[in-house]
């Protein structure tokens, strides 16, 4: 049993009405067939494979039909059935390939012949293809010919280069511009060679097929024939096409474009590897991305781009390029494809395609590099969307209108007025307090009198009118997290610095948790999972209540109400590296303690103290630590409630910047050691004096 035909042979069209895209050619010379006004020489140009000699061919065959003047082949007579398809031919129309006779004496030798009447037609038909490969004395050998032919000859000549045809020639005949076949009517087509070879395809994988033809009938049908011959039983599909053809899968494609808009490096350079890793070529996967961009930038512009047609992909592939555009902004995705662009030039050629990709890549991600107008745009461009991700005006968290730092130190105890704690009654307490501390007070001690005068301004007296202003941001909190989140991983990397930074001024050892172990592993719409490097920190920020803080962080910032979940991932590392400028992640050390005492207690401790009357020693001796201990206890405990902390410098340093709803601030006035204790569990080690 004998093979059957290449695909461009079997359904080689038999009548204009036939060939698809180009009715700008095949209308005129129907109307010129039926009027019987059709010219003795034409010259047919366009690309390869869209169809040329195929209309020389029907041409030669309407004008010796026996049904002629006719628009279309009768395809019956005998003319029109040996110059069907498949049909032996006729003799008096002659085919040339001016490739392999294109010199002067087979020109000639033509001549000659041309003169001899046809044997069976009405016309003898010379189709001269490859007619751009005619020397020029093979031309002019043939112009006398060409200009005046006897009444029974005509000339067709085909070529790809038309201005390469000697000008003497090409004024003596008809030109009819072909062109290339347009993406949308060739997948209609092969969808219908398809169903008439009985084979399924599938509707990605006609993109691919239409791409690699490139507008060309012939080469579409070339590896339409290709893949068909290699499909199975599920017929064409997409990875056999995309694997045959050697383009990039849509998944590579949607993973980088995805790390391209979550900025998100290590995920864009491990599509990079896995490209090389995979054996597929460099400049093939710019070239894939470029189009990609490319796609993006329309539907961008245009959203229901894929619905109306402008950009020929299947359903599912429009979905995911609507939902990749809006990731991303206008000027964004132009300065991307500008870039690739750029580096798909330098690639022709290049010894290093993978080099040259990466720098591509770095250059795509980092916009706050490019200082020039694109650049500016692009970041731009990063923060609208931020904005409109989180659903604020800005990407600031807008629940605390202060910052912490900026606050007088009388009035961080605001949000914390329900409490009974700042009232005038504990003036009262402090007497009984310094008793134990000071040996030999004296009766009419200073203490009671200056702790007197400082209670007015200790007492926060603008607090009632603070308090109701930063009241009205609490209510729309539930209301912004009162449905679930549509927020992907994606998003909430991109917003996760926000949210970190919220909780800095929330809880510092959050903070810290969070810019040293932890990242973002999962989320969906009711939780948000964080990974941890080790059980440790893991179990220390659960035991610390560190998921309410970035609970609240995450409703302040994005406006999502997500169940905090942990775990422990080996692999994970601080998705928001701390500023260079990070402070201790201990409490203030208690070690300024004792000075803060001499300066703030008028009664001396018993080891200071002159019982004598006589000169204070030079030299006085160090301290236990017991003594240091009781000291720090009476500082404690002589300070008001509400007293300023800007009094004492080591308590101030401690808790200058601490948000009025930090748990980590010494509300409870412990003692460093006590709030060591306390919060992280630790014991201080006391130090042993020197002899």
């Amino acid at each position: 049993m004998e093979s059957p035909l290449a695909l461009y042979r079997r359904y080689r069209p038999e009548t204009f009405q036939e060939v698809i895209g180009q009715e700008h050619v095949t209308e005129p010379l129907r109307a010129a067939l039926a009027n019987n006004r059709v010219n003795h020489a034409y010259l047919f140009s366009g690309p390869r494979g869209c169809g040329k000699t195929t209309s020389a061919r029907i041409l030669a065959r309407a004008l010796n039909c026996e049904l002629a003047p006719v628009a279309d082949p009768c395809g019956e007579c005998d003319s029109c059935v040996d110059l069907a398809r498949g049909g032996p031919g006729s003799i008096d129309v002659i085919e040339i390939d001016a490739a392999s006779h294109g010199g002067v004496d087979d020109a000639r030798d033509l001549r000659e012949k041309a003169f001899f009447a046809p044997v069976r037609s009405r016309y003898k038909v010379y189709i001269i293809d490859e007619a751009h490969m005619v020397t020029t004395q093979g031309f002019n050998a043939l112009l006398k010919l060409v200009e005046e032919p006897p009444p029974h000859l005509r000339f067709i000549f085909a070529t790809t280069e038309p201005d390469k045809v000697i000008p003497t020639i090409r004024s003596r005949t008809h030109h009819y511009p072909f062109r290339l076949i347009p993406p949308r009517l060739l997948s209609s087509y092969l969808t219908e060679l398809c169903a008439q070879e009985g084979v399924s395809i599938e509707a990605a994988a006609l993109p691919l097929v239409v791409r690699a033809g490139a507008g060309s009938a012939r080469d579409t049908l070339s590896v339409l024939d290709q893949l068909l011959g290699g499909a199975g039983a599920e017929g064409v599909t997409y990875a056999l096409a995309s694997g045959l053809l050697g383009y990039t899968p849509d998944t590579l494609l949607d993973e980088v474009v995805d790390a391209f808009a979550a900025g998100d490096g290590s995920a864009v350079f491990g599509v990079v590897d896995k490209v090389i890793e995979t054996g597929q070529d460099p400049r093939r996967f710019t070239e894939d991305l470029l189009r990609r961009l490319r796609d993006l930038v329309i539907v961008s512009a245009v959203p229901d781009a894929p619905a109306s047609g402008l950009i020929d992909v299947s359903e599912d592939q429009g979905e995911r390029l609507v939902s990749q555009a809006a990731r991303f902004g206008a000027a964004e995705l132009t300065r991307a494809a500008d870039l690739v662009a750029t580096g798909l030039t330098e690639m022709r050629g290049a010894t290093a395609p993978r080099l040259l990709l990466e720098l591509i890549c770095a250059r795509v991600l980092l916009p706050g590099a490019d200082h020039s107008t694109d650049g500016v745009l692009a970041r731009l461009d990063r923060l609208e969307r931020r904005a409109a991700i989180s659903g604020t005006p800005s990407p600031e968290p807008a629940a605390p209108p202060v910052p912490a730092q900026d606050r007088p130190a009388q009035a961080r105890p605001a949000p914390r007025e329900p409490e009974p704690v700042p009232t005038p009654a504990p003036a009262v307490t402090p007497p009984p307090a310094r008793e134990p501390v000071s040996a030999t007070p004296p009766a009419p001690t200073a203490p009671p009198v200056q702790v007197v005068p400082e209670q007015p301004a200790a007492d926060p007296v603008p607090e009632p009118a603070a308090a109701p202003a930063a009241e009205p941001a609490a209510p729309e909190a539930p209301a912004a997290t009162a449905g679930s989140s549509t927020l992907s991983l994606v998003d909430v990397r991109r917003l996760w610095p926000d949210i970190v930074e919220a909780t800095k001024q929330r809880r510092r050892v959050t903070w810290i948790h969070l810019t040293q172990h932890a990242q973002v592993v999962a989320v969906d719409a009711r939780t948000l999972t964080l990974g941890f490097s080790n059980g440790g920190a893991r179990e220390s920020f659960d035991n610390g209540g560190s998921s309410e803080i970035v609970r609240q962080a995450a409703i302040d910032v994005v406006g999502a109400d997500w169940k905090v979940e942990t775990i422990v991932d080996p692999g994970a590392s601080a998705d928001v590296p701390p500023p260079a400028a990070a402070p201790t992640p201990e409490p203030a050390p208690p070690r300024p303690a004792p000075p803060v005492a001499r300066d703030e207690v008028e009664a001396p401790p018993a080891w200071l103290s002159d019982d004598d009357g006589g000169d204070p020693p030079r030299e006085p001796e160090r301290p236990g630590p017991e003594s240091v201990n009781a000291a720090r206890e009476a500082i404690l405990t002589t300070r008001p409630a509400g007293a300023d902390r800007s009094q004492a410098p080591g308590l101030a340093e401690a808790d200058a910047d601490a948000h009025p709803d930090d748990l980590d601030a010494d509300s409870d006035e412990l003692g460093g050691a006590d709030l060591l204790a306390r919060e992280l569990g630790a014991q201080v080690i006391e130090e042993i004096p020197h002899s």
